[in-house]
């Protein structure tokens, strides 16, 4: 497989710009990943970004291996390599950086400001993904419906959530679900 240079370098601005805004994880720009691969450059459709999605949670390793995926999709091997060192290398190097500093600030009264305002804007962003995945895999009413209870019961008791997602993938394998 040829690999355009082109594409390589588009794959490694797009995703080391996307981590660099990844408070609260890789899952938290998953909306800004979802909007660069599937809206704006068309790498990917809907449902194969919720695929991927669903792929890179469930093989071991970190969950920024969506990236991965997309890279592969995109320029093979090499495109998995450049996506994941993109994604990986920048926020290594930052959050290195910022924690040798931030340990040098620790008793300063505007460090627990700026960690206190940060948690929102990480809970903020993890809600936009959720959101978006929801809307990229509610592709029929019974899927509309396996999202909304898996989150209903998620959120209002301590039923662990492997059981809804159980009866959707059951679901899934009686073919009431695509």
């Amino acid at each position: 497989m040829t690999v355009d240079g082109g594409v390589l370098a588009t794959i490694a601005v797009q995703f080391a710009g996307i981590a660099l805004l990844s408070f609260g994880g890789a899952n938290a720009v998953l909306p800004e990943m979802y909007r660069q691969a599937v809206e704006l450059r068309g790498w990917v459709t809907e449902h194969q970004f919720a695929d991927m999605f669903a792929m890179s949670q469930v093989i071991p390793g970190p969950n920024v291996m969506i990236v991965t995926l997309i890279g592969f999709h995109l320029a093979g091997l090499i495109g998995a390599m450049v996506a994941t060192l993109a994604m990986c290398g920048p926020t290594a190097v930052l959050a290195y950086l910022l924690g040798r500093a931030w340990d040098r600030v620790r008793d300063a009264r505007w460090r627990a400001v700026v960690e206190s305002g940060l948690v929102p804007i990480s809970v903020g962003l993890v809600a936009a993904s959720a959101a978006v995945l929801t809307i990229a895999t509610s592709t029929n009413l019974v899927a509309g419906l396996i999202v909304a209870i898996t989150a209903a019961i998620t959120y209002f008791t301590r039923w662990s959530p492997l059981w809804p997602i159980a009866v959707g993938a059951l679901l899934g394998l009686a073919g009431l679900v695509h």
